[in-house]
């Protein structure tokens, strides 16, 4: 796929409107019941840039990073404002915010994800995009050092130690993350008299699967 892993300028993305969809086929019986299914098994981002946008700089920048990334050819990295750490947003990243696997003895390489809870429900997300030198990682509670005990890929979200975790160890997670995406237009409509008068262009964003 093509990507890019360069970072949509964050002071344009504050500001932006956009969160979780999903997909649901609902199909209402004769007798009034429903039947809901989804094909998705993971949910979908989607964002409008243009509300970041403040100033004819602003626009400047939107437009060279959208030629930079020839439309809607090349991913990127985006920051959502709402929802980019491990744990609760007011917090500090912690090693111990996301429990990402149990050793066994043998395994090496764990995926990062992020665990989202409601009453006895969850909803595992894996993350694929850490933001690189924000990963912290622990081994029962042992905080363990980037470099000397594991490395992490920053293009998949993968840890990778160097011994694997001892069998029934708990190993946990910190990290600041971005989220995969791509314009979802192949074009962006200015004007400066609209923009000046309050009119900010849309410019949709869409995650991507990777």
């Amino acid at each position: 796929m093509a990507f890019h892993e360069v970072r949509f300028p964050a002071s344009l993305s504050f500001g932006s409107m956009g969160g979780p969809e999903r997909r649901t086929a609902i199909v209402t019986l004769a007798n009034g019941y429903e039947e809901r299914n989804t094909p998705w098994s993971h949910s979908r981002r989607r964002y409008d840039a243009g509300m970041g946008m403040r100033s004819l700089d602003d626009i400047e920048t939107l437009i060279a990073f959208f030629e930079a990334r020839q439309g809607q050819l090349y991913g990127f990295r985006w920051k959502d404002w709402a929802d980019y750490r491990s744990g609760l947003p007011s917090a500090e990243v912690s090693a111990m915010d996301q429990a990402i696997g149990t050793g066994d003895g043998t395994a090496r390489v764990f995926q990062l994800s992020k665990t989202y809870a409601s009453g006895a429900q969850t909803y595992d997300r894996p993350i694929r995009k850490p933001v690189e030198g924000t990963v912290k990682v622990a081994v029962d509670g042992a905080e363990a050092g980037e470099g000397p005990d594991f490395v992490v890929d920053p293009a998949s979200g993968q840890v990778v130690f160097n011994v694997a975790p001892a069998d029934g160890t708990v190993v946990t997670a910190g990290f600041e993350f971005d989220v995969p995406v791509r314009f979802d237009t192949d074009r962006i409509v200015t004007s400066v008299a609209s923009f000046q008068a309050g009119d900010v262009p849309n410019v949709p964003i869409v995650e991507l699967r990777v």
